[in-house]
């Protein structure tokens, strides 16, 4: 666990020490960084996939689409499915992967999941850089999947666990931060690779992965285990030291204690994925399905993934299209920070509300601007420069209140309220359905644009509708709360209580409001 409260032996709460320490920052900022492999990927297929020299060599159908622009309706000039399954390929086998990654985890520990990761997707931008022909570009992706599976498996949870409860947001958040700085990085390096006479740009764009890749595999090899790892593993006196230098402080004994009771508790459960169905669970179980279902029903890959296609198909020059891109990858990166400095301030529910309401209003906006230019044959001539700098506006706007409600909430929430004992199998269902709906939407959404066209962005607006109506009733404040004494927070709302009986309560857990750490 975490910094935090313990119930003591006479029936007072005792504070754990919960400062931050030099060693515990450095140690989540080059966990973090696997968020780079992730980023990197959602930005460079997008950029790669909207040049010319790459549409010609992979995607020759497409590209001749393309060129068909003067009587072709702009919603449907990049609608391939061959297209699509370069894209989406890769968070099929993240899917599958994250199960894999789960046994890895909390057997052999975060660190060691996390070096496995970064090795493959390593493997795979080579693979990708070297392309001659689509099953190449395909195996690539499907090892890139494996390398993501694995680091969204292990990183939120190697982060949740060596954070200080009261700063557990701030250090978590960090891995989306990672995730938009490689969004960015690859925008930039699409700009620029775009350029190269030749037409070999894209494979440096492909190839450009390894870096993030090597950052995560050589940086994973000095990090510490996590003292829960450890405990779990069996390794209790290499635990204690480890928490006293994480902590900064010889007064860990009752933290201590806490985490070898939770681990002794743990192990009595033979099977986590069928405990995991187990009623004292429910709470946990849908919010591990419905966060990561609707982080990516909100539309953001949409943006995100085919950014520059999506600028191309709304009327923009290629390189404007590209240029564009950046600009929302610096505000998405730019409005995390806004994340990092107040998630453990105003809380969870308050970031979730008002992102929410903030990318509501931009997707009415987005589908009436496209619609009132291109109307719904899709045909029209290329956009003003004001009625450009619009449409880009609101995008970033959108892309902002994402940036600092559902991003990096939808990574930290769910990897904060699972126990110890379906911890990992529970962080395996978050990442394998988040993947999951990441391949849904990049798999469907060039289709989607050709029939559904401007409305496409309506059908995303209703679902943002959904899920705020789904935050504020039934997502309670995990803000400053400690691990350990998250099922206090179900026990006490008013739909999930039913769900937890005095028994499911571990001995030494009052049944008050458990006491954020300030």
């Amino acid at each position: 666990m975490a910094g935090g409260i313990v119930i003591a032996p006479d029936g007072q709460r005792k504070r754990y020490p919960g400062k931050m320490t030099s060693y515990v920052f450095w140690a989540c900022i080059v966990a973090s960084s696997g968020g780079l492999i992730f980023g990197y990927d959602i930005g460079i297929s997008g950029g790669v996939t909207s040049m010319d020299s790459f549409l010609k060599e992979f995607f020759p159908s497409v590209y001749h689409k393309e060129k068909e622009v003067h009587d072709t309706s702009q919603y449907c000039k990049f609608d391939s499915q061959l297209l699509t399954t370069f894209t989406s390929s890769l968070y099929l086998a993240a899917l599958i992967a994250s199960f894999i990654a789960s046994l890895v985890t909390k057997r052999f520990g975060r660190k060691i999941s996390m070096l496995f990761g970064g090795a493959i997707f390593l493997t795979g931008a080579v693979i990708n850089a070297a392309a001659v022909n689509v099953l190449m570009l395909i195996i690539g992706r499907l090892l890139l999947g494996v390398g993501v599976g694995f680091a969204n498996q292990s990183v939120p949870l190697y982060l949740s666990e060596m954070a200080p409860a009261n700063m557990r947001g701030m250090l978590n958040i960090v891995f989306q931060l990672m995730i938009t700085i490689g969004i960015l990085a690859a925008n930039i390096v699409n700009y620029f690779t775009a350029k190269i006479s030749g037409g070999w740009g894209w494979r440096i764009g492909l190839g450009g992965a390894a870096v993030p890749a090597l950052i995560i595999t050589i940086g994973s090899l000095f990090l510490p285990d996590t003292p829960n790892s450890l405990i779990d593993r069996g390794d209790a006196i290499k635990a204690r030291e480890m928490l006293v230098k994480i902590r900064g402080t010889q007064d860990v004994e009752e933290e201590y204690k806490d985490l070898v009771a939770a681990s002794d508790a743990s192990k009595l459960v033979k099977h986590p994925w069928r405990n995991f169905r187990q009623r004292k669970y429910r709470p946990q179980l849908i919010m591990s399905f419905m966060i990561p279902m609707f982080q990516q029903m909100t539309g953001i890959n949409v943006i995100m993934f085919y950014a520059p296609v999506l600028f191309k198909t709304i009327g923009f020059g290629a390189d404007a299209s590209l240029m564009s891109a950046v600009v929302t990858g610096c505000v998405n990166a730019g409005a995390t920070f806004i994340s990092i400095a107040s998630a453990d301030k105003f809380g969870r529910r308050v970031l979730f509300l008002e992102g929410g309401i903030q990318m509501l209003i931009c997707q009415a906006l987005i589908t009436y601007l496209i619609g009132h230019k291109f109307g719904w044959t899709g045909v029209s001539t290329s956009l003003s420069k004001s009625y450009a700098n619009i449409v880009v506006t609101v995008i970033c706007i959108y892309v902002s209140g994402f940036a600092w409600s559902w991003g990096p909430l939808g990574w930290l929430v769910p990897s904060e309220i699972f126990p110890l004992e379906i911890r990992s199998a529970g962080q395996s269902v978050n990442v394998s359905v988040n993947m999951l709906f990441t391949f849904i939407v990049a798999q469907i959404f060039l289709t989607m644009l050709c029939h559904l066209k401007y409305i496409l962005f309506l059908f995303f607006g209703v679902w943002v509708l959904a899920m705020t109506i789904f935050i504020y009733f039934l997502l309670p404040e995990t803000k400053n709360i400690p691990i350990e004494e998250m099922v206090l927070i179900w026990k006490r709302h008013p739909v999930w209580k039913k769900y937890i009986s005095d028994e499911d309560i571990p001995e030494g857990l009052e049944l008050e409001k458990p006491k954020p750490v300030v």
